[in-house]
């Protein structure tokens, strides 16, 4: 079962596109593996996971499924 992407990005199921682009762009500046304090393998993982929840959820087809 995947991961819940709300959960992932820190957002509530109700939010607007704004609030999920602002909360990816946090999340990806924090964990992107050039600028993270986390190990370079945790730190790709973590990014990799905010990336794939922002790419359903940014699209309104996938993120109604």
């Amino acid at each position: 079962m995947p991961r819940d992407y709300y959960e992932v990005l820190g957002i509530q199921k109700d939010a607007t596109p704004d609030q999920i682009k602002s909360a990816y762009r946090k999340l990806a500046r924090q964990y992107h593996p050039d600028v993270s304090t986390e190990p370079k393998e945790v730190a790709e993982e973590k990014f990799k996971e905010i990336s794939e929840a922002y790419e359903v959820l940014s699209d309104t087809e996938k993120r109604k499924m």
